[in-house]
């Protein structure tokens, strides 16, 4: 038997926000009756500030489906779209004081509804239509849709994709290809990681910069009759002085965003070169 929070009881016995908004601006629908798991989430939205002012619900599933869509609805409202889709299936969870393993599902359907509502607002394509192959057929769950709730949940287990998505609930056939995709998605996040270009010193990026300017700009400037010269670097701003023919010609400005883009190219992508 499952333990529930009071907080999660008290939103099954009742729920708020309950119901259909009459001319909607942004409808959400996720989850499948057959399924066992259905939510359709209605949107208030004021044209102006861009803010949530109204946000029901109609779902069926169970207590933990109730209250987290209460939860949902409670969270968003007055939010801008932006900060609505900020909000995460583990803030649902939080709101209600925590779910248990094996209903965190309820909370990620919560997400996947907010986000189908607001692409349906903005005329885009519904997440929930996710490319990918199907690898739970009992539930219709694609691998793209596994792979990214395992990273977004920092899961480990198929015990827990199954918690989080279903997949795998029904038959267990699948069960040895989430367990594939767990380790794919580990693997890859072993390999970023590694290729990962790591944070550099205040010291080891002047370094960089003067080596660059030093060894790769002023001899290519040189070689025209111009030069430049470094003059100091405050945080990612590079400013430099030109020099020689460089000083007085028309293309200074290009000759500045050159250097920019060498520096962006072989130190950080957050530099910017300023003349003066």
């Amino acid at each position: 038997m499952w333990e529930y929070t009071e907080k999660v009881k008290d939103l099954f016995l009742h729920p708020k926000n309950v119901g259909e908004i009459e001319n909607p601006d942004a409808v959400g629908e996720v989850g499948s009756i057959v399924c066992g798991d259905a939510l359709k989430l209605y949107l208030k939205i004021d044209k102006e500030t861009n803010k949530i002012t109204d946000a029901k619900f109609q779902t069926f599933g169970c207590a933990s489906a109730i209250a987290s869509s209460t939860a949902l609805t409670e969270l968003i409202k007055g939010k801008t779209l932006e900060d609505a889709l900020k909000v995460t299936n583990n803030d649902i969870a939080g709101y209600l004081g925590g779910l248990p393993r094996e209903k965190m599902h309820c909370s990620v359907m919560g997400q996947e509804a907010l986000e189908a509502a607001v692409a349906n607002y903005r005329g885009e394509k519904p997440p929930e239509v996710e490319e990918g192959n199907i690898v739970c057929q009992c539930f219709g769950i694609t691998d793209t849709k596994i792979k990214r709730v395992i990273k977004e949940n920092k899961l480990h287990t198929a015990e827990d994709v199954t918690n989080f998505t279903k997949a795998g609930g029904g038959c267990g056939g699948c069960i040895p290809d989430i367990e594939k995709l767990i380790k794919e998605v580990w693997a890859e996040k072993v390999v970023e990681e590694a290729v990962k270009p790591k944070r550099l010193t205040n010291i080891q990026k002047i370094s960089m910069i003067k080596e660059i300017i030093e060894k790769e700009i002023r001899p290519l400037l040189q070689a025209d009759g111009g030069d430049v010269e470094l003059v100091d670097v405050d945080g990612n701003k590079v400013i430099v002085s030109l020099r020689g023919m460089c000083r007085e010609c028309l293309m200074a400005d290009v000759t500045a965003k050159n250097i920019e883009k060498k520096l962006k190219e072989m130190v950080s992508e957050e530099l910017a070169v300023e003349a003066e």
